[in-house]
Parts: C-alpha cells; sequence; structure tokens
C-alpha cells in the first residue's frame, strides 16, 4: 500500500463521502490506495500505530473543525515516529487562512478546496516525480461530469450501521455570509439519471437510510420532484422495509408541486433540514441571507400541520446586529411554528466566511480554538452569552430529545424562550453542569422546578409519568417497520 485515506469522523455512524469521493478518483493509484477512518476521542499513539501498520509513503488526513485539535496532534506524533511518510492535507479547515495553522506548518502538501482531481495528481508527483515544489495546492474544479462517483465504494458494513451521505448537488447559489458555502459561485448538479442509478444501488444492496448534503435540495424543483419519486417508488414498492431520506431545503421555497409530493411520504420515512438562522430583517440583510420569511412561515406550519415530514429547524444566536431580544421574539414565533426539533446554535467563524468583516463594527469576539464559537458581541454580552449556551444545550436535552413531549408546554406556555431561559438558569444554578445529566435526575429536577412555579404537584407527577409511559408503551407495542429506518431521536418523536 502506498496512500492511505483517513479522517477522524465526530461519530461512528458518520462515513467520510469525501474521503470517498478521492478513492473514487484515484485512477490507477487506487489499487494502492486504501481508506482508514476512526472516531475523535481515541488515544494519538494508538491512532498513529494502527495508520503506519501497513506502511504508507503518503497519509491524507480530511480536517474538519471538529477533528482538527485531535489531527494536529496526530501529524505531530507522525512526524516524529515515521518522518518519510508523506502527510497532505485538505477539507474546509485547512482550506482558508493556513497560513497561520499549526497543523499545515507540520504537513508537507496541503489541497484547498476541491480534492477530487489535485490530490490524485499530487500524489502522482509525490511518487512518480519532478517532486512538487510548492507547499499548498488549489484545488482544481472539474465539471462533475468528470468526477466520479463514490458509492459502490460504501461497504456492506457503512450500509448495514452507517448513515450514508449522497450529493445530487455541489455548490450553493446563497451567499449567507456565517456559511462556506457563501464562497460558491452556484450550485451544480451531478447528472441525475447517474446519481439515481447509484442509489438503486445503493437499495438493492441494503441501504434504508440516506442523509443528503446537498446545501439548496429544492432549489430546482423537477430535480426534487424525481428523487423524491425514487423514494416513493420504494415506499410504495416494499412498505415493510421502508427508506428515511433527509434534506436540506430552503425555506421559502415549497411549490404545490413539492407539497403534493411530501404528502405522499409516510411519518418516519421523511426528514427536512431547515435554516431560518434569524427571522430579524436587518440582521438578514447585514450577513447577506435572502428570505422570505412570511412564505417560510407559512410553509414551516404547513409542513408541520400538513404533512407527516420531520423538520429540524434552525436558529443561530450571535449574529450581528441582532440581540437576546431580537432572537428570542424569533424563537417564540419558531416554537408557534410547530417543526419538531429546534437547532438552537450559537455561530460560529468558520475558517475563510466573509462573517470576519463584521468583526470591528459589530465587537465580535470569538474563541481562537475550535469550534470558534461567538464569546460576546456589542449586543450580547460574555456572561449573557454563556447563559445562551447552556440554553441550547438544556434545549436538546429537554425539548428535542422528544423525551418531555406532554411536559414542555407546562414549561414553555406562553412566553417560551423566557420561561425556558428561567429553567435554564435554574438547572445550572441546581446542577453545575450541562452534561453527564441522568434523564431520571433531569426529569426530577425539571419537575421540581415546574412545582416552584406554581404548577400542582400531582398534576407535574402525572404528565411526567404521561411521558415516561407513553415512551415504555410505544418500545413494547409499535410497530417496527413504521419506523426503524428513522434515527433514534426521530423515533422517539413519533411515538408521541
Amino acid at each position: 500500500m502506498s496512500i492511505l485515506l483517513s479522517t477522524l469522523n465526530a461519530r461512528y455512524t458518520h462515513a467520510s463521502l469525501g474521503l470517498r469521493y478521492l478513492l473514487a478518483n484515484m485512477g490507477e493509484l487506487q489499487a494502492v490506495t486504501s481508506l482508514q477512518e476512526f472516531v475523535i476521542g481515541a488515544r494519538t499513539a494508538d491512532l498513529a500505530e494502527k495508520l503506519l501498520v501497513n506502511k504508507p509513503r503518503i497519509i491524507g488526513f480530511g480536517v474538519y473543525i471538529w477533528n482538527v485539535e485531535e489531527t494536529t496532534r496526530l501529524v505531530a506524533m507522525l512526524k516524529r515516529v515515521a518522518p518519510d511518510v508523506v502527510i497532505v492535507l485538505g477539507g474546509p479547515e485547512v482550506s482558508h487562512e493556513h497560513g497561520e495553522q499549526e497543523i499545515v506548518r507540520l504537513a508537507d502538501y496541503v489541497v484547498t478546496g476541491w480534492g477530487d482531481v489535485t490530490f490524485p495528481k499530487l500524489c502522482r508527483a509525490i511518487l512518480h516525480g519532478p517532486k512538487p515544489l510548492m507547499k499548498v495546492h488549489a484545488g482544481e474544479q472539474p465539471p462533475l461530469s468528470d468526477i466520479a462517483l463514490p458509492y459502490a465504494l460504501y461497504t456492506d458494513e457503512d450500509i448495514a450501521h452507517r448513515t450514508l451521505y449522497v450529493e445530487a448537488s455541489r455548490g450553493c447559489p446563497f451567499k449567507c455570509e456565517f456559511c462556506l458555502s457563501s464562497l460558491d459561485k452556484t450550485a451544480w448538479p451531478f447528472d441525475l439519471d447517474a446519481f439515481l442509478d447509484e442509489l438503486e444501488t445503493l437499495h438493492a444492496r441494503g441501504a434504508r437510510l440516506f442523509k443528503f448534503v446537498d446545501r439548496t435540495f429544492n432549489l430546482n424543483v423537477k430535480t426534487s420532484l424525481r428523487i423524491m419519486d425514487f423514494f416513493l417508488d420504494k415506499l410504495e414498492r416494499h412498505p415493510e422495509d421502508p427508506v428515511y431520506a433527509h434534506f436540506e431545503v430552503v425555506p421559502d421555497h415549497l411549490p404545490e408541486a413539492l407539497r403534493a409530493s411530501i404528502l405522499r411520504f409516510p411519518p418516519g420515512t421523511l426528514q427536512f433540514e431547515i435554516g431560518i438562522q434569524s427571522f430579524n430583517p436587518e440582521v438578514q440583510a447585514l450577513v447577506s441571507r435572502r428570505q422570505n420569511n412570511d412564505k417560510a412561515a407559512d410553509n414551516i406550519r404547513w409542513l408541520t400541520q400538513a404533512s407527516q415530514a420531520h423538520l429540524h429547524v434552525d436558529l443561530i444566536a450571535g449574529l450581528p446586529g441582532e440581540d437576546v431580544e431580537s432572537f428570542a421574539r424569533g424563537f417564540d414565533k419558531l416554537v408557534g411554528l410547530g417543526p419538531h426539533e429546534i437547532q438552537f446554535g450559537i455561530l460560529k467563524r468558520l475558517r475563510g466566511t466573509p462573517i470576519i468583516r463584521h468583526t470591528a463594527d459589530f465587537g465580535m469576539v470569538y474563541d481562537p480554538h475550535p469550534p470558534y464559537s461567538i464569546l460576546a458581541n456589542d449586543r450580547i454580552d460574555f456572561p449573557t452569552m454563556q447563559r445562551l449556551v447552556r440554553f441550547a444545550r438544556y434545549w436538546d436535552l429537554v425539548a428535542n430529545s422528544g423525551r418531555f413531549a406532554k411536559t414542555l408546554p407546562m414549561i414553555l406556555r406562553d412566553a417560551p424562550f423566557a420561561n425556558f431561559m428561567a429553567l435554564s438558569d435554574w438547572l445550572f444554578a441546581h446542577t453545575d453542569a450541562t452534561h453527564r445529566i441522568a434523564l431520571d435526575r433531569l426529569a426530577g429536577l425539571v419537575g421540581k422546578w415546574l412545582v416552584e412555579q406554581g404548577w400542582p404537584e400531582p398534576q407535574v407527577r402525572m404528565t411526567l409519568a404521561g411521558d415516561y409511559a407513553g415512551k415504555s408503551e410505544h418500545q413494547q407495542h409499535a410497530q417496527p417497520t413504521k419506523t426503524k429506518a428513522a434515527p433514534q431521536r426521530q423515533a422517539r418523536h413519533l411515538a408521541v
């Protein structure tokens, strides 16, 4: 073996689509190239030992915001114990501002941006000469028709136990300044027939859980409909063995043809990720986000009331120009629309994103270490930002988990943000923790807080017991064929 492709995934269930693209496009070098994935949290020495066991000449690392610190330690160790092994870096974290990164200093070469063509070309030069003179190589962007699709490289183990990431297009036409996709000129579609053929093969091999990484799945409705028809056909042919599809959609673009298709999906088979980020038009304008808020709200309301799709809707705290009161109004509005989950995010300054242009004007202060979360700005001071961070964590544990579905309305009442913030502050005061809180303890704490707010203790006990009883009953009596394709959290929501 001459070339080893590797990365540290955030969890085992994630399978690296990027590495599989590289392997699929290695050409004549594919025979001497292999792929080895790990999960963050492992001992650095153990990873180094496993990488070196087959004596590779080149190791290519996919570097991301979640693994850059651990990958930096790994590269440093490899350069000490195996200095002759050539280290090549790629991925979004090293594609921008690479001149100031320790991991780039340690490595031999860096490929920025698209690596499908540039990485194999660089490997040929390293192995066969002439030796590359430049350390940083800008990724060449070929026509998508020239890129070999990677889906045959998903193993049977991947299909059985992991989420399969797929993409019908690359890029994004929007310019939201907090997102790396804002650097794209547009969105480029893959050949749809070839892509659907790959999905057909994956399904025939047993794949049932597909997560699309397209940034704007519903931008081209004709394409969206053909892809959804693919999944609907599988659902109709195999209702006892359903597929599950996850898409990221533009919130204010849901024409009637797409709505009609969505209505045909049964529960537990369709999930939408919807980025609202902010309902404040002034904030949206500051970060170059084009969004019709009224249409977006109408579409979310329709999806929750008329369809069986599972909705994750995103809001970001800490955007320039938005104070807590503005964020709270947007949060309350979103709660009123009824999505299954609200993903409460804290702004991160991803390397290369245009959001940096607001740093001075809005006093944006970011953590210098990954994931580069905002610590304060001119509207939200550091202590308040910390309260928002804790709110986000407790919201995930209580609301997004689906474990407190009957209890949540008692918490939120007519002022969701203010009331949940009160609970969040109280929980932190009584636990001094936002992680590793056992479910039974969390339920007890929530119950105690509700009683302190004036709720009758028998009603609180009965409601919490109903949440637990509902899950127990669902686990015993639910038909597994209806939810087995859905992720665990979605299955919990379906149990309500």
